[in-house]
């Protein structure tokens, strides 16, 4: 069943993030802890090639600040789980989506969600890599987004629980601003989707590169 309960607002825009279900409201006043310190910049632990039918992207993971986070990637990119998902979404100067369909727009079964590590303070900035959830805020599984630009709106709040930032695109940017401004549709449910589907074909470890 495609259903999209996952509210993101930023901007204006109303952006459905996920396609899972659960509840229909978040906490109107979550209690967030205060990270001490915030990070003052994101970890590259370990480093991902993800090939897609656009282009290359690198990714560079934070298993240091985000270690559920970004071990919940690393188990999905482990078992080949990204290989032939979509880009399901794709919002210009917002974000793309993907991780969690494959042709045609059909679910993948996924793990079980995690935990939000949102509040440990890493910002939605151009460029990072965040989980996609619903409105609870410990519901994300395999989707993630990439930030297109910077989106402070997305981050941990007083007011909201925020989308878990854990890595960054290193190389490879050019690639997603270029998904991010292709033809969408909306259809049977799914909006801002791409008119010609966009693959991830493989996503593999790869060195980091030289900062």
């Amino acid at each position: 069943m495609k259903t999209f309960t996952g509210l993101l607002f930023a901007s204006g825009l109303t952006l459905l993030l996920t396609a899972c279900g659960g509840s229909s409201e978040e906490d109107s006043t979550p209690t967030i802890p205060t990270p001490d310190p915030t990070p003052p910049a994101l970890s590259a632990d370990i480093c991902y090639l993800m090939g897609t039918s656009k282009g290359d992207i690198t990714l560079a993971i934070d298993l240091t600040n985000m270690p559920i986070t970004g071990k919940n990637f690393k188990q999905y990119v482990d078992k080949s789980f990204y290989n032939g998902t979509l880009f399901h979404r794709a919002v210009n100067n917002f974000v793309i989506q993907g991780g969690g369909f494959t042709t045609g727009l059909q679910s993948k079964p996924t793990n079980a969600p995690i935990a939000n590590e949102a509040a440990v303070g890493i910002s939605n900035k151009r460029g990072t890599i965040a989980m996609a959830r619903t409105t609870v805020p410990d519901s994300a599984t395999s989707q993630f987004f990439i930030n297109i630009l910077d989106n402070p709106d997305l981050d941990a709040s007083a007011s909201s629980y925020g989308f878990a930032v854990f890595g960054k695109v290193v190389e490879g940017m050019e690639v997603v601003d270029q998904i991010s401004i292709v033809p969408t549709k909306t259809s049977g449910g799914f909006s801002y989707t791409p008119v010609e589907e966009i693959f991830i074909n493989s996503v593999t470890e790869t060195n980091c590169p030289a900062s």
